[in-house]
This record gives C-alpha cells, structure tokens and sequence, in this order.
C-alpha cells in the first residue's frame, strides 16, 4: 500500500505541474492584470496563490462530499466538465468586458489640443486628455480580485478528480490528504513561478502605446484564455 500511494503522489505531483504548465488561463490573467493595473509583486503574488487555493480546494471539496455519498467518479467528473464549461464563459466575457472598456479608456487617454482666440485677437492652445479632465477616479482592485477568484473557484481541476478517489477507496485518508497537498502544491507553486517570470520580465519592456492600451491588451489575453479553454480544450 506504501508503494501505491506513493506512486500516487508523485503522479498527482506530475499531473498537477503539466495540467498548470500547459493550462495558460492558470497564469496569463495574473501576468496580463497585474501589467495594466501596475499591481505590486507582493499583491501579484497574493492574488495569484489565493486564487489557486480556490481553484484547487473547489474540486478537493466536490471530491470529498462526492466520496462520502458514493458517488461514481464519471458523475463527478461529468459536475467538474459543467464547472469549466461555466468558468471558460466567464473568463472569456470578463475579457472582452475589460478590453472593451480598456479600449475606450486608451482612447480618452489621447492627448489632444484646443484653440482659443481671445476678444484681444490673441490666440492660444491648450492640451488636455477626457480621461484626467472629465472622468472620477474609482478604485476596481477589489471587483477585479473577487471576479478572478469566483472564476478561478469555478474552474476545476479535472486530473485531480480520479487522482483522489482511489486512495479514498481504499479507506486510506492520510493517502488522500497527501494526494490532495502533493496536486496542491504542483498547481500553485506552477502558477506562482509563471507569474513571477513574465512578472519581472515584462517591466523590462515598455512601450508607449503598450502603456496606453494595457488594459486593453489585459483583457484580450483573457479573452483569448477563455477561448482556448472553450475552442481548443486547454
């Protein structure tokens, strides 16, 4: 049994690493929100790790109550496909939303000038963009973060599923727990290290209409996330 288990955790270990690596809607929203919301590393980081223990303990929870209440794996299974079927839609219409309204923010960005010709025959110009002069600032940090991680809670984490529930069949509970932390560990110390790559590899680019339309590329990379989740399985 000691060896079983142990083959266990370390496929539960490998599966986590590949389904994570493989799987860009784990890491590409953090990478492409943390550029146009010029988040900190630490906040980066943070959001990062707590979303993926939502996206991990989501399935872990569904695995647990499906386990206790015998119910087949394919039915489980068939649960966690309408999970990611959901969260794919979702991520994909938070992308286009955010570049959507990214877009429009660029654009009332654009600096742009004005003429004035004064009752004394003087002329002057005046420069100025709608974004700084016509708009309110408002803080989105906080809806931005809570729509991440209900995505990221509904997205589920398929491999971990059949991973978990032999060990559980055999009436093995340390078994479980150690599958469940080995796939834990995998997912987010993968998500963590996408992110902190790309994360301190993009401060070294900087590109005027890049800074301008951030947002709006942030929300087309999560878009294109979503879409290969739907369209091409990822």
């Amino acid at each position: 049994m000691n060896s079983e288990i142990g083959i266990l955790i370390t496929t539960a270990f490998s599966i986590g690493f590949i389904h994570t690596l493989i799987g860009p809607d784990h890491y590409l929203p953090f990478i492409a929100l943390s550029r146009a919301r010029k988040w900190t590393y630490p906040r980066t980081l943070l959001i990062t790790v707590i979303c993926g223990v939502g996206h991990v303990l989501s399935s872990v929870v569904i695995g647990m109550i499906g386990i206790a209440a015998g119910v087949a794996i394919s039915r489980i299974q068939g649960l966690e496909g309408m999970r990611g079927d959901i969260a794919s839609y979702l991520l994909l219409g938070f992308g286009l939303a955010y570049m959507s309204w990214g877009i429009r923010k660029g654009i009332r960005g654009n600096i742009h000038s004005h003429s004035h010709t004064h009752t004394d025959g003087t002329k002057h110009e005046h420069h100025h963009d709608h974004q700084t002069e016509h708009t309110h600032v408002h803080s989105k940090k906080t809806s931005t973060f809570w729509w991440l991680f209900i995505i990221f809670v509904l997205g589920p984490c398929e491999p971990l599923i059949p991973v978990l529930m032999y060990p559980a069949a055999k009436v093995n509970t340390i078994g479980v727990i150690m599958v469940v932390v080995a796939f834990s560990l995998a997912t987010i110390t993968t998500m963590s290290v996408m992110v902190s790559l790309a994360y301190f590899g993009l401060k070294q680019v900087r590109f005027a209409f890049f800074e301008r339309y951030a947002h709006a590329l942030g929300g087309a990379i999560i878009a294109l996330s979503g879409g290969a989740m739907i369209f091409l399985g990822l």
